[in-house]
């Protein structure tokens, strides 16, 4: 194998002798490797075990710092690092003597081969565990694929897609030198004032369960042991997308039943079905204990109750937090024993973390038990990814498998699943030959915000912004573009202008809107990691913009590029047709182009809802029965669009819901079925969607649950029976003391096409 540098030396040939021994048994690939977990640490000092659980950021993303960022943005910010008192070339120093066992923001394979060349200098030559946000796509190597951002692919309703776009995901990773993906964000996003609503699978537990499990098996290929398998990483451990105040970090308080049958269940799930081998605790508290210091989660819950077995890593500088923000340590040294001893195994990033510990081991505040288990686990990793065997990648390799044909495919078809269609006054799709002039402006229609968070600057040819997609699909008409600039905030007078009166010119208008998560992008985006916000109308000028192409009398097309909900009524109810694209990705433009002109017909379905306005906060499907019992005098009190909404280019009709049992005891299932059909003339796809209501309960339950989904592809005039089955598993729940409850009772069965109770037909079943 050709690597990119000259020194590198087979690791077998490299290895010193230890007491007369040409190869330790640590380094013999034929034995268990819980037997040479064991060996290797047979020989390893307390220092040494504890270099394991400390990660560093890269030392090309340290050197950019040193020269860039000042200690306050350090302390201050979530994206930056460097080290005081110590320079990147101690780092490299650090690495030769084994004091460093994992880095992240490693963004090229030349840097990722050279730390583990510098790794294997050091005297147990035990390989770096590099990892990154791959949240979707390995978005922060330049030339990746990008898949559609988290709530784009939940849009999907599409678990199967979204694993194999992960799968892609671990080949492209281990292709470029990384072992250890920090996603999926499993958390559940009820505000949208959060920044980071993108990177969430939206507001249901049931469906962020179902797409969390997909992405942790499609990292970990079903197991770490496994060709091309990276570690997923379940994050973040607990609340943080129903903050106080909608920010970032922000206090949150949960009774233990909601905590249980919302927040947790993804968890549940995630570490039930697919063990995921890491996991990362939240910025904020819950209930009072900030959660990098909160053991009943860490210990109690995920390791006790659900059989968590992998290591937890810490968030940027959260440890440290206990002390400066949350301020339940007088120091670094106090957060430190506190967080090591709920439960952090890893301390993400940098140093004073290693020197503090083995001084609190040695004054017996935290036990040497503690260090172990997190040494053995993070070994562990190591030695079943293969690491010990063969830490390095080749370049040509790589070339072979980033954003190849396959991967880009995936990226297509997740992304026109995931579009979704909110207004059509049938103006869509867009009849060939009927425009001959069609306008497309806005500042989302032809820059990289189309791909949304957590991507830095990609090639030019990999990725097809609107403007491209509606150019490739226009069949003979002219394309007029108006550039009003990528940046929401800097929209001026002559923008406006000259959209206007490239309207007046035009049969047709495209005008692409919506939010700026990109992180090239970081001092004017909107959106994204640290973006919350106090509105969730379009930022800045971009309703003048519409307004003015609107006023010209010119059929007009929104289509929304954004990573939140945005409350847009005024589009809703003065627009020919309005299309929530999120962020889908490299081949989102080419998505939507299709859409437009009909070679797709869209089926995307809402993951979250979409309030009027941001007083409706928080404006969840899954309410309280007496959530609206007395609406505001202002507004409806029904949001602008509902959980499960989506329209189509064809029309679906829903008929004959059955059960096999009216009645139904504990331990047994109901089959439930109903037949869909495609009354219209044009092919499509359907997602059909299964919810439940309890009648009566001892403590208030939610108007509807979602229990079941199902996409079903139907031709036109097509029938098809589609079948789901319920449990009493899915009739009970946790109480306000955490005891899970299972209570005799009528129960509401409702099938259809989204959560409106219009949409939905319902029958009854009786738990004896």
């Amino acid at each position: 194998m050709k690597y990119a540098f000259a020194a590198v030396v087979p690791l077998m040939m490299a290895v010193q002798s230890y007491g007369g021994e040409i190869s330790p048994p640590y380094l013999d690939p034929s034995l268990p490797v819980e037997d040479r977990v064991e060996d290797l640490m047979s020989r390893m000092t307390l220092e040494d075990k504890i270099a394991q659980m400390c990660q560093y950021a890269g030392l090309e993303h340290i050197r950019a710092a040193e020269k860039e960022i000042t200690e306050e943005e350090l302390l201050n910010g979530h994206a930056r690092g460097f080290y005081k008192g110590l320079h990147s070339d101690g780092v490299v120093r650090m690495v030769q003597e084994g004091k460093i066992g994992s880095f992240l923001h490693v963004t090229t394979l030349e840097e990722a081969n050279y730390l583990q060349s510098l790794a294997e200098k050091s005297p147990l030559k035990i390989p770096l565990l590099i990892g990154i946000d791959a949240i979707h796509g390995n978005g922060l190597y330049r030339g990746s694929t990008i898949y559609p951002s988290p709530i784009t692919a939940a849009s999907s309703f599409s678990p199967e897609l979204w694993e194999k776009a992960c799968r892609q995901t671990a080949d492209e990773m281990r292709a470029t030198g990384s072992h250890w993906a920090f996603a999926p964000n499993i958390e559940i996003a009820t505000d949208a004032r959060w920044g980071r609503v993108g990177e969430t699978f939206g507001e249901d537990p049931y469906l962020v369960s179902r797409m969390g499990a997909a992405s942790v098996r499609g990292l970990q290929t079903g197991d770490i042991g496994n060709d091309g398998a990276v570690l997923a990483c379940v994050k973040h451990l607990l609340g943080g997308g129903s903050a106080n105040n909608g920010t970032n970090a922000a206090p949150v308080e949960l009774g233990e039943g909601k905590m249980r049958n919302i927040y947790l269940q993804p968890f549940k799930a995630a570490i039930e079905e697919t063990s995921p081998y890491t996991l990362m605790p939240a910025h904020n508290e819950v209930n009072g204990v900030p959660c990098h210091c909160n053991r009943w989660l860490m210990t109690d819950v995920v390791r006790g109750e659900y059989g968590f077995d992998g290591f937890i890593v810490s968030d940027w500088m959260d440890i440290e937090a206990l002390s400066r923000v949350h301020h339940v340590a007088e120091d670094n040294t106090e957060a430190f024993m506190l967080a090591v001893n709920a439960g952090i195994d890893m301390h993400m990033h940098g140093p004073e973390f290693a020197e503090a510990l083995a001084g609190l081991v040695r004054e017996g505040k935290v036990p040497e038990e503690r260090v172990d288990e997190a040494c053995r686990k993070i070994l562990y990793a190591k030695f079943r990814l293969g690491l010990f065997e063969d830490r390095y990648v080749d370049p040509a390799d790589a070339a072979g498998v980033v954003f190849s044909r396959e991967h880009q495919q995936t990226a297509l078809e997740l992304a026109r699943r995931s579009v979704v269609l909110l207004e059509n006054d049938g103006i869509l799709p867009l009849s060939p030959g009927k425009y001959e002039r069609i306008l497309v402006t806005g500042p989302n229609a032809d820059n990289q915000s189309i791909m949304g968070d957590w991507t830095f600057d990609q090639p030019r040819e990999n990725y097809h912004t609107v403007l491209d997609g509606v150019k490739e699909m226009a069949d003979g008409a002219e394309v007029d573009f108006v550039d009003v600039g990528w940046n929401l905030r800097n929209i001026s007078d002559d923008d406006i202008e000259n959209a206007a009166a490239a309207a007046r010119r035009a049969d047709l208008a495209v005008v692409v809107l919506g939010e700026d998560s990109f992180r090239e992008h970081w001092a004017d985006k909107t959106c994204g990691e640290n973006r919350c916000r106090t509105d969730i109308t379009l930022w800045g000028r971009q309703q003048e913009l519409l307004e003015a192409v609107a006023r010209t009398g010119v059929p007009v097309v929104v289509i929304l590029v954004n990573g939140r909900p945005l409350a847009v009524p005024w589009i809703s109810e003065n627009v020919s047709a309005l299309l929530e694209a999120w962020e889908p990705g490299s081949m989102g433009g080419r998505a939507i182009g299709e859409i437009l002109f009909g070679k797709v017909n869209p089926s995307g379905k809402l993951p979250i809802t979409i309030p009027r306005h941001v007083g409706q906060i928080t404006a969840t499907y899954n309410h309280k029965p007496s959530q609206y019992s007395h609406p505001a005098i202002d507004i409806p009190k029904t949001p602008l669009y509902q959980f499960g909404y989506g329209l189509s280019y064809t029309e679906f009709e829903y008929s004959g819901l059955e059960l096999s049992s009216s009645e139904i005891r504990p331990g047994e299932s109901v089959r439930v079925s109903v037949s869909v059909t495609n009354k219209g003339t044009i092919d499509g796809e359907e997602v059909v969607q299964m919810y439940v209501g309890d009648d009566f309960s001892s403590e208030t339950r939610p108007v509807k649950e979602l229990k079941g989904f199902r996409r079903v592809a139907l031709k036109a005039g097509e029938t098809a029976r589609v079948e789901f089955e319920i449990g009493t598993d899915d009739l009970s729940y946790y109480g306000s003391g955490g005891r899970l409850l299972l209570e005799p009772g009528k129960f509401t069965v409702m099938v259809g096409s989204s959560s409106m109770n219009n949409d939905l037909l319902k029958a009854k079943l009786e738990l004896k």
